[in-house]
């Protein structure tokens, strides 16, 4: 097995002036969480599955008994309007490891969404505060400044001197890499507490995202996780609590 694979599981499809959207575990899971809804609210068909030596060394294990070598998937959708483009869709398991494990997988990736016509891409990700967030804002960078304009218009927010230190991963490094290929690019981050899954931060995103690419999805289900999550925050917070003020009266069996 080579650095990186790439095994189609269905043939190349012919599309239309396509866009890219990335959406990988990071921070609060925000980038992946909303490629998943997006993927599954419109029912894009997968066609190509990516392997690496760069994931961690690892199988999941299916309802059915069955094992699944960790991966990353590619997924297409076609317009149904005249005003919409084609999509291209990346999720997956995990992101590399190493730094060369992240060049080689984004150099692979971009050659895949190159070679089906992407010249445009929105990757998604997280922008981690450490604190509880009731509003989330979605942060951007984008690769030509003639665009900046455009995200403020959908609703994202440009920060000066904001994400400190850049966008760690395949978000910053797809755009990065896309850029010395003349491709254009956004990234959109939600503000999230970072130490849950967020889809309340993920459902942010999606709103900016959709009205960047034309579409529309329900974003209930999200709303539903989001309520959950929060109800999981809230007990863990109580818990927290209670151990503040009581420590003596918890007991570990060991």
């Amino acid at each position: 097995m080579k650095l990186v694979e790439i095994k189609y599981v269905d043939k190349k499809p012919k599309l239309k002036n396509p866009v890219f959207i990335e959406g990988l575990p990071g921070i609060g899971n925000v980038g992946k969480l909303a490629v998943e809804h997006l993927i599954d609210s419109m029912k894009a068909k997968k066609f190509a599955e990516l392997y690496s030596k760069d994931f961690p060394p690892q199988v999941f294990i299916n309802p059915d008994g069955t094992i699944k070598l960790v991966n990353n998937e590619f997924f297409y959708w076609k317009a149904k309007k005249r005003s919409q483009r084609d999509i291209v869709f990346l999720t997956g398991d995990y992101q590399g490891l190493s730094s060369q494990g992240q060049y080689e997988l984004a150099e692979s990736i971009l050659d895949v969404v190159q070679g089906l016509g992407v010249k445009q891409m929105f990757t998604l990700g997280g922008y981690g505060l450490g604190r509880e967030i009731k509003e989330p804002k979605v942060l951007f960078a984008t690769t030509d400044v003639n665009l900046v304009k455009t995200m403020k218009k959908y609703g994202a927010v440009f920060k000066k001197n904001e994400p400190g230190g850049g966008i760690i991963g395949a978000s910053g490094l797809l755009l990065g890499l896309g850029k010395l290929r003349g491709m254009v690019g956004t990234c959109f981050m939600g503000e999230t507490p970072g130490y849950l899954v967020d889809p309340k931060s993920a459902k942010a995103v999606l709103k900016v995202l959709t009205k960047a690419v034309n579409v529309e999805i329900d974003l209930s289900r999200l709303e539903e996780k989001a309520k959950e999550i929060e109800y999981i925050a809230q007990q863990l917070n109580e818990m927290e609590t209670m151990v503040k003020e009581k420590p003596d009266d918890i007991r570990y069996i060991g």
